[in-house]
């Protein structure tokens, strides 16, 4: 049975809070769905027009979880008290990033992170120890925050640098010994603290602070108000940058 055009065209003008298919016959309801299937035909851009607005929506309903996920652990992402802060400290924007050495795109990311800090001169960089892939990441992460919590934010710069840009192999203890002699460090004095209860609480607490931010993979960035779930180029960040500046 085919709705007559009359008909349809009512169902149509309808407003959606008085449009109620339960009421329709058998009948009714079918030739309606055969009317929207053939319309969707005649018209495929529309299916494209809609999944590009979901997918925007989604966009932005994300968005907006993130930024209220940043705003509910603020003090945390950004004034923990122990996590590494370089860059200008006194910068009028903060970028957070949680990274694994081990990890390809933390690797990708290292220059232009550096580039983005050093060209701008106005951000506060803070860097979240977050090993995630495995064994050797956990023993340089350990590595990096015993450097320092022992022998200061110096000796961390080149560290977290020489993880990216120097370090070849496995994260063994002679190994690091070797990569803290290359870059001038006190290897052993290294070592000795990798395994205080100071250390393993800095890596506790920034796993505990990635689950509640629903954190899962590195890199992840937090840049001002608003997070960057993995990889972007340089140009991607300062816009990023640049938004959240007004």
């Amino acid at each position: 049975m085919k709705l007559a055009p009359l008909a349809l065209a009512a169902m149509i003008a309808t407003p959606a809070a008085a449009f109620d298919m339960a009421k329709m016959t058998e009948a009714e309801r079918a030739a309606f769905r055969a009317e929207v299937r053939a319309y969707l035909l005649d018209n495929p851009e529309v299916l494209a027009e809609a999944i590009d607005e979901l997918q925007k929506r989604q966009v932005e309903a994300a968005a907006q979880g993130d930024a209220a996920l940043v705003k509910a652990n603020a003090t945390e992402i950004f004034d923990d008290g122990f996590s590494f802060v370089g860059g200008n400290p006194e910068g009028s924007l903060t970028v957070v990033e949680f990274i694994d050495y081990r990890c390809g795109y933390c690797k990708k990311a290292h220059a232009e992170v550096a580039e983005l800090v050093t060209s701008d001169g106005d951000i506060r960089y803070v860097v979240k120890e977050f090993p995630i892939l495995g064994e050797q990441s956990v023993t340089a992460s350990r590595f990096a925050i015993a450097a320092l919590q022992s022998l200061g934010r110096e000796a961390y710069e080149k560290i977290n640098a020489g993880f990216y840009e120097d370090f070849r192999g496995d994260v063994t203890e002679d190994t690091l010994l070797a990569f803290a002699g290359d870059l001038g460090l006190d290897g052993k004095a290294i070592l000795a603290r990798m395994d205080a209860p100071e250390v393993t609480k800095v890596i506790e607490a920034n796993h505990l602070l990635a689950q509640r931010m629903q954190i899962s993979g590195t890199p992840t960035f937090v840049m001002g108000g608003q997070m960057l779930r993995g990889y972007a180029p340089l140009e991607t960040m300062r816009a990023i940058v640049a938004g959240e500046r007004g």
